[in-house]
């Protein structure tokens, strides 16, 4: 099982802790953080530097399909998530028919900025991507090419909402594999836990919903490291 997680420099310790949530949990996974400055280094990630960007790893994850060579399936997450069961039951949802499978949220954003003071951006099916189990060598995946992902002509409203897809190759999962901090309020425990509006590891956001997960995994992998 290959997962990519998203990577950015600022917040090191968010990207340690969700893939310490993974490893815990699953056998016979790779964890994979998606660095932007390694990918450039490699000719993958050409893009140029936007500074006004809310991650590090807002395009690199449409590197995927080409990363793993258009073959068998793969999982994206953002960083600022923990799973609090084996991920394996998530890969067991893959159904070929579909190119990707995510949670397909269907909410409005009501706050202007996130966690880390940069602005947030508005569009139609907004966090989709921010978890996404990618059938990499579906046919309708083959366009995407590191000179696709590179070209900027395709901005972010485009990529996120996986428009070189039609609407049937996207495949839905429940919400408790995206579960949205401020969005959803129905689930006791998520399967996965996405701090979108700002985690623990801000200080703002310390007692936020479900910290206290967020804090146990961060305590656990510590306590693995002694």
């Amino acid at each position: 099982m290959k997962v990519f997680v998203g990577y950015d420099t600022r917040e090191d310790i968010a990207y340690q802790v969700c893939k310490h949530s993974i490893l815990a949990r699953s056998k016979d996974v790779d964890v994979r953080p998606l660095k932007q400055q390694e990918l450039r280094d490699a000719g993958w990630y050409k893009r140029p530097i936007d500074k006004l960007a809310s991650t590090e790893f807002t395009f690199t994850r449409f590197l995927i399909p080409e990363l793993t060579n258009f073959d068998g399936w793969a999982v994206f997450m953002d960083s600022d998530m923990i799973l609090t069961t084996d991920i394996k039951e998530l890969f067991d949802q893959a159904d070929d028919k579909y190119a990707v499978m995510c949670v397909q949220h269907d909410y409005k954003v009501t706050e202007t900025t996130k966690m880390d003071g940069q602005k947030q951006t508005i569009y139609p099916r907004k966090n989709w991507s921010s978890m996404v189990l990618w059938n990499c060598g579906h046919p309708s995946n083959a366009v995407v090419t590191q000179d696709f992902v590179n070209d900027e002509k395709l901005n972010g409203a485009y990529m996120h909402r996986f428009s070189w897809l039609k609407d049937e190759e996207i495949g839905s999962i429940d919400h408790t594999w995206n579960y949205l901090i401020g969005v959803y309020d129905d689930i006791e425990k998520p399967k996965l836990i996405h701090y979108t509006e700002g985690g623990p590891w801000f200080e703002n956001y310390r007692d936020c919903e479900f910290h206290a997960e967020w804090k146990n995994e961060l305590f656990n992998m510590m306590e693995d490291e002694v």
